[in-house]
């Protein structure tokens, strides 16, 4: 991370913070430690990501993980999918104060985008079960069968793995979070319905 880098990323917890006294955009309980639990918990994605890749993030919420990589990461092209206006209207004013020229929201359900894009990488990060994960990302690997997923996982990333192995079968690689020993990031390939 360069000192640049670093600088608009502090930009955007400031931001994070004076836009969550009137829109809930994170937990409350993790805002004071913003830095930990949302910056450094995305970037470690970043060096999953190939150079130049086209990287949906879905359901991004106030921007997690996809706009910290788009800061971090010049060389990718960032679609980040959020339904809630606010949090859409948050995240372009995260993307202009940051200089971030990489950077498309889309204000819609992911079931509404229509996959016209070959996206080379998903990413999701609390938004929803490994299963419906795959559901969700289905209709973009039809447009790219090479897309691989990277989501961020907690406490129950087993489970979620062997009830979307009923559904769905893929190649995955499991890393340990840099930032929460019970979380980990999966990274999942050749992924098929069964």
């Amino acid at each position: 991370m360069t000192p640049e880098q670093t600088d608009r990323l502090r930009l955007y917890v400031d931001l994070l913070k004076k836009w969550q006294k009137t829109i809930n955009l994170v937990g409350k309980n993790t805002l004071e430690d913003a830095w930990d639990r949302h910056i450094l918990d995305s970037a470690q994605l970043s060096a999953h990501i190939p150079q130049h890749a086209t990287l949906l993030d879905i359901g991004s919420g106030a921007g997690f993980p996809g706009l910290v990589l788009a800061i971090l990461r010049p060389d990718i092209s960032v679609t980040l999918v959020e339904s809630d206006t606010r949090k859409c209207v948050f995240m372009q004013t995260v993307a202009r104060e940051t200089h971030c020229g990489n950077v498309t929201v889309l204000n819609d359900r992911v079931e509404s985008v229509s996959p016209q894009v070959a996206y080379d990488v998903i990413s999701a990060r609390a938004l929803a079960s490994l299963e419906n994960l795959l559901t969700l990302s289905a209709p973009f690997r039809t447009k790219n069968p090479a897309l691989f997923c990277l989501f961020l996982k907690g406490k129950s990333a087993e489970e979620e793995l062997s009830a979307a192995q009923n559904r769905f079968s893929f190649e995955i690689t499991k890393y340990p979070s840099h930032t929460n020993p019970d979380a980990c990031l999966l990274h999942l390939s050749r992924i098929e319905s069964c």
